[in-house]
Protein backbone atom coordinates (compact mmCIF):
# COMPACT_ATOMS: atom_id res chain seq x y z
CA UNK A 1 0.00 0.00 0.00
CA UNK A 2 2.62 2.55 0.86
CA UNK A 3 4.67 1.72 -2.16
CA UNK A 4 2.37 2.21 -4.30
CA UNK A 5 1.15 5.73 -2.64
CA UNK A 6 4.65 6.57 -3.37
CA UNK A 7 4.89 5.78 -6.68
CA UNK A 8 1.89 7.57 -7.45
CA UNK A 9 3.57 10.52 -5.52
CA UNK A 10 6.81 10.88 -7.84
CA UNK A 11 4.49 10.34 -10.63
CA UNK A 12 2.78 13.54 -9.96
CA UNK A 13 5.87 15.15 -9.03
CA UNK A 14 7.46 14.18 -12.07
CA UNK A 15 4.23 15.50 -14.41
CA UNK A 16 3.91 18.20 -12.42
CA UNK A 17 7.82 19.78 -12.88
CA UNK A 18 8.02 18.17 -16.63
CA UNK A 19 4.65 20.52 -17.58
CA UNK A 20 6.28 23.29 -15.83
CA UNK A 21 9.26 23.20 -17.88
CA UNK A 22 8.03 22.65 -20.96
CA UNK A 23 5.66 25.49 -20.13
CA UNK A 24 9.23 28.00 -19.23
CA UNK A 25 10.24 26.73 -22.93
CA UNK A 26 6.94 27.80 -24.73
CA UNK A 27 6.99 30.84 -22.81
CA UNK A 28 10.76 31.67 -23.62
CA UNK A 29 10.33 30.90 -27.13
CA UNK A 30 7.07 33.07 -27.44
CA UNK A 31 9.17 36.40 -25.82
CA UNK A 32 12.03 35.62 -27.90
CA UNK A 33 9.54 36.34 -30.97
CA UNK A 34 7.35 38.46 -29.52
CA UNK A 35 10.62 40.42 -28.54
CA UNK A 36 11.58 40.10 -32.46
CA UNK A 37 8.31 41.34 -33.33
CA UNK A 38 8.13 44.19 -31.62
CA UNK A 39 11.49 44.94 -32.96
CA UNK A 40 10.51 44.81 -36.45
CA UNK A 41 7.54 46.70 -35.20
CA UNK A 42 9.95 49.44 -33.63
CA UNK A 43 11.68 49.84 -36.80
CA UNK A 44 9.36 50.35 -39.19
CA UNK A 45 7.56 53.05 -36.48
CA UNK A 46 10.89 54.79 -36.41
CA UNK A 47 11.95 54.13 -40.56
CA UNK A 48 7.85 55.90 -40.86
CA UNK A 49 8.32 58.42 -37.91
CA UNK A 50 12.07 59.89 -39.87
CA UNK A 51 10.35 59.56 -43.11
CA UNK A 52 7.34 61.41 -41.87
CA UNK A 53 10.03 64.24 -40.51
CA UNK A 54 11.50 65.01 -43.79
CA UNK A 55 8.59 65.26 -45.48
CA UNK A 56 6.59 67.01 -42.35
CA UNK A 57 7.69 68.10 -38.93
CA UNK A 58 4.43 69.04 -37.89
CA UNK A 59 2.05 66.33 -39.12
CA UNK A 60 4.74 63.96 -37.44
CA UNK A 61 4.55 65.46 -33.90
CA UNK A 62 0.63 65.70 -34.53
CA UNK A 63 0.57 62.15 -35.04
CA UNK A 64 2.69 61.20 -32.11
CA UNK A 65 0.17 63.58 -30.03
CA UNK A 66 -2.66 62.17 -31.11
CA UNK A 67 -1.73 58.31 -30.43
CA UNK A 68 -0.62 59.17 -27.43
CA UNK A 69 -4.00 60.61 -26.57
CA UNK A 70 -5.60 57.55 -28.08
CA UNK A 71 -3.68 55.67 -25.53
CA UNK A 72 -4.07 57.98 -22.60
CA UNK A 73 -7.81 58.10 -23.19
CA UNK A 74 -7.97 54.46 -23.27
CA UNK A 75 -6.35 54.21 -20.07
CA UNK A 76 -8.43 56.17 -18.67
CA UNK A 77 -11.61 54.36 -19.85
CA UNK A 78 -10.37 50.93 -18.59
CA UNK A 79 -8.47 51.86 -15.28
CA UNK A 80 -11.75 53.96 -13.83
CA UNK A 81 -14.49 52.92 -12.45
CA UNK A 82 -16.90 51.55 -14.36
CA UNK A 83 -20.16 53.96 -14.74
CA UNK A 84 -23.32 52.61 -15.83
CA UNK A 85 -24.20 50.52 -19.17
CA UNK A 86 -20.82 49.28 -20.84
CA UNK A 87 -18.02 50.93 -23.23
CA UNK A 88 -18.97 51.88 -26.47
CA UNK A 89 -17.53 52.49 -29.38
CA UNK A 90 -14.48 54.75 -29.16
CA UNK A 91 -13.93 54.33 -25.99
CA UNK A 92 -13.64 50.36 -26.85
CA UNK A 93 -11.57 50.63 -29.55
CA UNK A 94 -8.62 52.78 -26.94
CA UNK A 95 -9.95 50.44 -24.59
CA UNK A 96 -8.51 47.20 -26.44
CA UNK A 97 -5.83 49.31 -28.18
CA UNK A 98 -4.53 50.35 -24.22
CA UNK A 99 -4.69 46.59 -23.31
CA UNK A 100 -3.06 45.42 -25.96
CA UNK A 101 -0.03 47.70 -25.54
CA UNK A 102 -0.33 47.12 -21.82
CA UNK A 103 0.13 43.94 -21.80
CA UNK A 104 2.89 43.37 -24.61
CA UNK A 105 4.98 45.89 -22.12
CA UNK A 106 3.95 43.42 -19.53
CA UNK A 107 5.38 40.56 -21.29
CA UNK A 108 8.28 41.60 -23.00
CA UNK A 109 9.47 42.77 -19.54
CA UNK A 110 8.43 39.81 -17.43
CA UNK A 111 10.04 37.30 -20.59
CA UNK A 112 11.71 39.19 -22.94
CA UNK A 113 14.32 40.32 -20.12
CA UNK A 114 15.57 36.91 -19.63
CA UNK A 115 15.52 36.35 -23.93
CA UNK A 116 19.14 35.70 -25.28
CA UNK A 117 18.19 35.62 -29.36
CA UNK A 118 19.23 39.22 -29.43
Amino acid sequence: MGVSRAAKGVGDFLMETVGEAVAEVILSLLACVVLLLACVVLGFLALAVYLNWSHSPRFTIAGIGLLSLVLAFGGWHGLRSPGRGRRRGLAALTVGGFTVAAVMALFLLLYGTGCDCL
